[in-house]
């Protein structure tokens, strides 16, 4: 595979994949094509050396694992960690509203996101629809518009002349879009969320929508760009564009070393959920593959773990908002990500590895730390090493426009990163 067609893969994938459910879901089908075997949490688990096998929670976080010859309590386990979830608007439970003759509906801001970007976008909605069937039983269905439906304008500059100096955003008040002209016949949000799964899908048994767990995303497409296409431009890159790279990096391991990924909703927000990063989910389904508690904790010792979240690149508009030695750039590689107070789970020995697996593949490799002025961000490194007490680094690509709607990352970096992974889960310790 050549460079150019994974990225392709990748750019598919984001697109396929506007939200945490419908990405777990694309993950699981293509592990479930490579031969993986999916199992119940609720049900019994028979896994042997050689098996490969997938779990998923709450639709919307994935564990896959490939077992090898070597026993987990003796060699343990090579995992890369990253997370579904990405900022975004949540439509809130009774989202309708009507002011001034137009079709609103209420928004949550979910997580850090940058919100000026979404203004002016051609958005639509995707997520998550639970309903009653016709014979009262309780199911759940993904659904995607997978066409404009909504738009948040912005306030013309005749009418906030300041705007291009500086641009408040009330999240209550200017952020619900618009999805039509109102009139005196206005549908409730449920009857179109039915009316839309069952254009989509006729066959499926659905009497009455329930509930729903539904966010907008923009409807335009991931491309390369750049003049020599140097750039992926997306949604979502932060951090599908990890969960990719360690979904293939999993495919494409020789199966020598027990390989995992794990990749959880809700970091955006803390993790702290039954499907995130500091649940159970990842030490549940560890013990499970382990005969005893003594055998996990050993397992644990022999086991180390990449957390994969995107990186901050250094910006040419804004080189002061780094530190001048570690600046990380675009197409230069993959970053560690390192910080003193433990906001990020690097240690010299976990560093220390990947170096040398990257240098012998000629990988090149980059630092960040950020500056000793500024606040410093986390990822699910620290959440996993403190549960678990595996030896754990932080790493990821450079970006630009973090938590933006549309993020900038390296075309060669996705690549960097995928190879760095598949190296690392075959590798002995």
């Amino acid at each position: 595979m050549t460079n150019e067609q994974f990225n392709q893969d990748l750019l598919n994938f984001i697109s396929r994949s506007p939200t945490p459910f419908h990405a777990t879901r694309n993950m699981r089908d293509e592990l479930l094509e490579n031969g993986y075997i999916e199992l119940d949490e609720g049900e019994p688990w028979h896994c042997s050396a050689g098996g490969k096998y997938l779990v998923t929670r709450n639709d919307s976080s994935i564990i896959a694992f490939s077992l090898s010859d070597n026993n987990p309590a003796d060699s343990g386990f090579r995992m890369v960690g990253a997370h579904t979830d990405s900022p975004c608007l949540h439509i809130k439970p009774s989202p309708v509203i009507t002011s001034t003759n137009y079709y609103q509906l209420g928004v949550e801001v979910y997580g850090g996101a940058l919100l000026n970007p979404w203004f002016d976008r051609d958005l639509s909605i995707a997520g998550r629809v639970s309903y009653r069937s016709t014979a009262g039983s309780l199911a759940s269905t993904l659904i995607d518009f997978m066409r404009p439906i909504a738009v948040i304008p912005s306030l013309a500059i005749h009418l906030d002349r300041d705007a291009n100096k500086q641009r408040s955003i009330n999240a209550q008040n200017h952020l619900p879009p618009i999805l039509m002209q109102s009139n005196d016949n206005n549908p409730d949000f449920e009857q179109l969320l039915l009316d839309e799964i069952l254009d989509q899908n006729p066959s499926l048994d659905i009497a009455t929508v329930l509930d729903f767990e539904l966010s907008l995303y923009d409807c335009a497409a991931p491309r390369m760009t750049g003049l020599h296409e140097d750039f992926i431009s997306a949604a979502r890159l932060d951090n599908l564009l990890s969960c990719f790279c360690g979904l293939r990096s999993l495919l494409n391991s020789n199966s020598a070393e027990n390989a995992l990924l794990v990749c959880t909703d809700h970091e955006e927000v803390g993790s702290a959920s039954h499907c995130g990063a500091d649940g159970p989910f990842l030490e549940s389904v560890l013990k499970r593959i382990t005969d005893s508690n003594e055998d996990f904790c050993r397992c644990m010792q022999h086991s180390w773990l990449i957390s994969a979240d995107n990186a901050h690149g250094i910006h040419p508009n804004y080189p002061e908002k780094h530190d001048a030695n570690h600046g990380p750039r675009l197409n230069e590689g993959p970053v560690i990500k390192i910080n003193a107070n433990q906001r990020y789970a690097t240690t010299s020995e976990s560093s220390a590895l990947f170096r040398h697996i990257c240098e012998q593949a000629e990988i090149p490799l980059q630092s960040f730390v950020v500056r000793s002025d500024m606040a410093c961000g986390s990822t699910i490194g620290p959440i996993t090493a403190s549960k678990l007490g595996v030896k754990t680094l932080d790493i990821g690509v450079a970006t630009f426009a973090m938590h933006s709607i549309r993020e900038l990352a390296g075309a060669r970096d996705s690549w960097y990163l995928f190879q760095s992974l598949t190296l690392f889960m075959q590798y002995p310790v």
